[in-house]
């Protein structure tokens, strides 16, 4: 650690976390910089928000533990206009311009890229005026006034591109909040680019406003700012600030203005910078090109320096630049920021009150109360009222909330919950919460966790200190977020952010583009680096089956081709050390809202597309929320949901005479007869049509081939059963060959021997496997001695967790009452130990027994309604596929002995329909693509259409919305076939003399059909490639006729799709070829091809003559290949192993 004889604390400070593609580094890597290089505080003052802060309160904390003093400052950069009112009316003015209003409808976001090029001079362009200006808190009210500031500045009424604040909102929000002067970009650089030119005076006269606005702002508070740099008008604005400080009587700062947490991060800087402007696709005019060479080059070092590091830099720069200045005045600038930072500003951390509404407690009571009595009156609406084993545990798990101070939260999540109920399906349960009879009785989830020996301590234990945490499931997420702002407000209910970071395939390919690296060299690399690194990944782990994504540490050790890239680019390298895992953008939580009260006080809120949301986040990777006092609600979108509102709405229609079913009467039809409570979870017609024989459209958990092949090995009888299967059906307990082992057990139960009657009890159900973590909670709770079962929980997660010190100790405590307790009950020491051994095991494999019956409840809904209902579960299945699944799941549906009937102008409707005969779908008009919902609108209003008259010539149609492009979609995807009447020789004549001379009268359009008779027909390729272009599914029966499938059959033959090893032959059919070239620069080919399963597969076609090969696009084939992990599908020669199928 160094020392420096000159007290000094950096007071204007950036990271990458608030001042992306400006600032480098996360706020801790600048605290810990500081701290070693002898400064004893630090501010953090990111361009117009505080998104860094969480970051820096939670290493502050760190560093206190560890012993270090060192103060963290917090602050922002505020974004200034002298008025907000005035600058928006110019604003509107400019929005009268169409072109204008363009660029200014696009301009919200809430990753500002600092143009600094454009701040240091006068700024002529209306979305860029801004004007940047230091604020820091001395205190809590300062910070909560920054936070209120900085929340308006992102509002409606101040943020466009920018967030801005003004005196207006400085006058406001000022108290406990010190300012300065800021950069060659801030309010007194302003007023020296806006007035330079015409003369010192009014430069002078320009400040003196300024100086004169402030003060009376901020009195004492406000603070010329000087920087030391090699840029002679940074010496022309520090000496007016000096004169403007000597006139009126402020005091001076120094700052480094840090930008990168280590003398040595210059460069890499310099690089995400340009990467920054890379992704807007455009750099600015004063943004070299090229990488300086050395920092000399730049004329400054923006590291968090120390005292004598901020003097060296004064004397150097002035003495280069010929300006000379009074040596005691830049002394004092430089220790007076040591001063503010330990006698103005205040030792404090933000306080981290747990905030919840107030508004979900009722008048008079309090949160318990209120909670007590709501949980009552469900238990008495369950008829459960009177059973002692409910009442006892319902009184027990309030008294752990009230003790934890959750009852407020439960409020809150059941005020959530009615809301929900009311517009959309929402899920059985998801996650540790369905082990909370709180939440059952709520209804927050639908699984009684009595019924199925669910523990609340799962969920929430007395002696843990971690928030509750209950995932939401809704059939519309966006939805249900949108009703609760707008019903109780956007500073109550806020959205949270995600902060997304440059990940290593994208940092390779734009470092390489930035140092012209050829883009095939790059690419060779960046298409194979995942797939050479995840086999020695699962390997390293144990992991044998199933999905694994590498770390970025194993790619980089295990893909060969990334280090030989790295190795001949070693700079290359270099750089992605540095920028892995910097900040890249900003965007949204998939469900996670902040619910409060007056948000916009508590933390700084920004901005994202129109979008309100947290400056801080929470999720996988970092928990920031938690520590700052805000406790996530995670509203999760789940579409099997809004599959089963489409198959009770067919059902509704179809079998209840419901014409247009409202969600009202959705919902009564769940509660009758889906509804966990209602169906019959027993009913063995579902297990066995279902389960065991395979019929998997859309049913939730087993889309998997891996998951169907152990469900009809396992043939599953009740809710438990399948629940084991989806927990068994993971990396883990796959690779340690738990699934075999399970078949075996449930074939041969027998078989199984139990130790215990009490170890019995509680495996049975799994056939004596430790599936799911309660089962070890439990069986430590009743084989223990005094073994609590928060103390069954502790121990679970205990056991996934390596270490020497206090874990290990606690585990060794908890080890000897388990021992303890099996001996006193008649079990031996050694039995004891081994089933120790078995906790150990099972630990890292154990599934959440509460999340996995909940989700098993949906997997058997929609079993049922696919058993009982299939053309209406089917409907609704192709409905809510995405367009990359739909011709896979229209495929499955014709393996189930659907018909599939193509879009139809007059049968068609805006979902799928489903025919008379019960055994036909009828693709909806919403599929094709290029058709909106004008013009679909347009249809519905006025069909039936009987010729193409009534449709080209109607008086009720609005044919600026059923327009020409629409008319060109409906005729090339077959919607209109039903019209090509004996007057047309084709499709094709059809489609000219109706669309591309479009007919404005019925004398026209026989004019047109005599002229156009020559066109006749679309070739085959043309209705081919126009049904894909349109709907997006290929028409396999334009490729394959009945002969040659019946020749496939007959011979075995299976499409690509189905590969077998064993037989080396396939089917397939090409749709692309692309041509490529090795490094040695010979030429292959990759063919990508489909099948009748719709996967779109690759072959890699070597040793290619383009003079003797030939490959027909759209053409069956029969195929000889080769086939490896790492490869993929490849051919030696297309000549003598491909063959065309006639």
């Amino acid at each position: 650690m160094k020392k420096s004889n000159i007290p000094f604390v950096g007071l204007h400070a950036h990271s990458g976390v608030g001042s992306p593609f400006d600032g480098l580094g996360y706020p801790q890597e600048h605290m810990d910089f500081a701290y070693e290089n002898g400064c004893d505080a630090l501010a953090l003052t990111d361009h117009g928000n505080m998104n860094g802060m969480a970051y820096q309160v939670l290493h502050a904390k760190k560093m206190q533990s560890e012993g270090k003093d060192f103060k963290p400052i917090f602050g922002v950069e505020a974004y200034f206009l002298p008025s907000l009112s005035e600058w928006k009316e110019e604003y509107e003015k400019a929005k009268q311009d169409k072109k204008s209003k363009r660029a200014l409808d696009d301009s919200r976001s809430a990753t500002t890229i600092e143009d600094e090029g454009s701040s240091k001079t006068a700024v002529k362009n209306l979305l860029n005026r801004r004007r940047h200006l230091i604020l820091l808190a001395q205190n809590q009210t300062g910070l909560n006034n920054l936070f209120k500031m900085v929340s308006k500045s992102f509002s409606k009424s101040g943020f466009y591109r920018f967030p801005r604040v003004d005196y207006k909102m400085l006058m406001k929000h000022n108290e406990g909040v010190i300012a300065a002067s800021a950069c060659l970009g801030g309010v007194y650089a302003g007023d020296y680019w806006e007035n330079r030119e015409e003369g010192k005076q009014a430069v002078v006269d320009a400040m003196q406003q300024t100086t004169q606005q402030m003060m009376t702002i901020f009195g004492d508070r406000w603070y010329g700012e000087l920087q030391w740099n090699n840029i002679p008008e940074q010496h022309e604005l520090n000496k007016y600030i000096i004169q403007m400080s000597e006139k009126h009587g402020f005091d001076l700062i120094s700052t480094a203005d840090s930008h990168y947490p280590s003398q040595t991060a210059w460069k890499d800087r310099e690089l995400y910078k340009r990467l920054g402007w890379l992704g807007k696709g455009s750099s600015p005019s004063w943004l070299s090109s090229e990488l300086p060479i050395g920092v000399e080059e730049i004329g400054y070092e923006l590291y968090p320096k120390n005292g004598d590091q901020i003097w060296d830099s004064y004397k150097t720069y002035s003495q280069e630049c010929g300006v000379e200045y009074n040596d005691d005045l830049v002394m004092k600038s430089i220790t007076e920021t040591h001063n503010i930072a330990h006698k103005r500003i205040e030792r404090f951390l933000p306080d981290n009150t747990v905030r919840l509404p107030d508004f979900v407690v009722p008048a008079g009571f309090t949160a318990l109360q209120a909670l007590s009595q709501l949980c009552f009156e469900g238990l008495r609406i369950l008829n459960l009222h009177t059973n002692e084993e409910y009442t006892d545990r319902l009184k027990e798990e309030l008294e752990v909330i009230d003790d934890r101070g959750f009852s407020k939260y439960f409020l809150t999540m059941n005020a959530v919950v009615d809301k929900a109920n009311s517009v959309q399906l929402t899920g059985p349960g998801r996650g540790s919460a369905a082990g909370s009879l709180v939440a059952y009785v709520l209804g927050i989830t639908q699984i009684d966790p009595i019924k199925y020996n669910l523990l609340f301590s799962r969920f929430m234990r007395r002696d843990a200190t971690d928030y509750p945490d209950i995932d939401y499931d809704v059939s519309d997420p966006m939805e249900l977020k949108e009703k609760l702002i707008e019903e109780w407000g956007g500073d109550k209910v806020v959205p949270i952010s995600n902060f997304n970071t440059l990940q290593l395939r994208s940092l390779v390919k734009d470092i390489s583009k930035f140092y012209e690296i050829p883009f095939t060299e790059v690419n060779s690399v960046t298409s194979r680096m995942l797939k050479e690194a995840t086999p020695l990944a699962k390997k390293k782990h144990g992991i044998k089956t199933g999905v694994y994504a590498p770390t970025f540490e194993e790619v980089m050790e295990y893909s060969e081709s990334l280090n030989k890239f790295l190795n001949k680019y070693p700079h290359v390298a270099d750089h992605i050390n540095v920028l892995y895992g910097q900040m890249r953008s900003v965007s949204r939580h998939a469900g996670g809202v902040v619910i409060g009260e007056d948000l916009d006080k508590y933390m700084p809120l920004i901005n994202s597309g129109g979008i309100t949301q947290t400056p801080w986040s929470e999720g996988q990777n970092v928990r920031h929320l938690e520590p700052m006092g805000f406790i996530k609600f995670d509203i999760l979108g789940l579409s099997t949901l809004k599959m089963i509102e489409g198959a009770i709405g067919h059902i509704l229609k179809r079998h209840h005479g419901v014409e247009n079913p409202s969600f009202d009467e959705i919902k009564e039809y769940y509660n009758v007869h889906l509804h966990p409570e209602k169906i019959d979870l027993d009913d063995q017609n579902v297990y066995e049509n279902i389960f065991h024989k395979g019929k998997w459209a859309g049913v939730f958990q087993f889309t998997e081939a891996g998951a169907q092949n152990f469900c009809r090995k396992v043939k599953p009888r009740n809710i438990i059963d399948v629940a084991a299967i989806t927990s068994i059906y993971r990396p883990g307990p796959l690779g340690a060959d738990v699934d075999k082992l399970y078949v075996k057990a449930k074939k041969s139960p027998e078989d199984i021997i139990y130790e215990h009657d009490l170890v019995k009890d509680l495996t049975k159900e799994t056939y004596g496997f430790l599936i799911f973590q309660e089962q070890i909670a439990l069986l430590a709770h009743k084989l223990g001695k005094d073994f609590s079962l928060d103390e069954g929980n502790k121990l679970r997660k205990l056991l996934t967790k390596k270490g020497t010190g206090a874990i290990a100790e606690q585990k060794t405590q908890l080890k000897v009452k388990f021992v303890d307790g099996c001996v006193e009950k008649g079990l031996s020491e050694s039995w004891a130990n081994k089933m120790w051994q078995k906790f150990e095991f099972f630990s890292g494999y154990g599934f959440n027994k509460s999340h996995a019956v909940s989700y098993s409840v949906i997997s058997y809904q929609c079993a049922w309604l696919f058993n009982y209902y299939p053309a209406e579960w089917m409907a609704a299945f192709l409905d809510k596929e995405p367009e990359t699944r739909k011709e896979k799941a229209i495929n499955l549906a014709k393996k189930f002995g659907f018909k599939i009937e193509p879009v139809d102008i007059n049968k068609s409707g805006s979902v799928w329909e489903i025919d008379q005969d019960n055994k036909t779908l009828i693709q909806p008009l919403t599929s094709l693509k290029g058709l909106g919902d004008k013009a679909i609108e347009q249809i519905f209003l006025n069909r039936p259409f009987g010729a193409i008259e009534d449709l080209l010539f109607s008086e009720s149609i609005i044919y600026s919305k059923l327009n020409k492009k629409s008319l060109d979609v409906l005729v090339r995807s077959g919607a209109l076939n039903d019209m090509v009447d004996d007057r047309f020789l084709g499709l094709k004549h059809f489609w000219t003399a109706t669309v591309v001379d479009r007919p404005k009268n019925v004398k026209k359009l026989k004019e047109n059909i005599e002229l156009y008779k020559p066109e006749g027909e679309f070739t085959n390729e043309e209705n081919i490639e126009n049904l894909i272009s349109l709907t997006g599914v290929f028409p396999l029966e334009l490729v394959l006729n009945d002969s040659v499938l019946k020749q496939l059959n007959d011979y075995c033959i299976p499409p690509l799709s189905e590969w077998d090893n064993d037989l080396n032959v396939a089917w397939f059919v090409p749709r692309e070829v692309i041509e490529k070239k090795t490094k040695n620069g010979k030429p292959y080919w990759i063919v990508k091809t489909i099948d009748n399963t719709s996967t779109m597969n690759s072959i890699k076609c070597w040793g290619v003559n383009k003079d003797k090969d030939n490959i027909s696009i759209n053409r069956p084939y029969v195929g000889k290949l080769d086939y490896s992990e790492e490869w993929g599908f490849s051919t030696r020669s297309i000549k003598y192993n491909f063959r065309l199928l006639h």
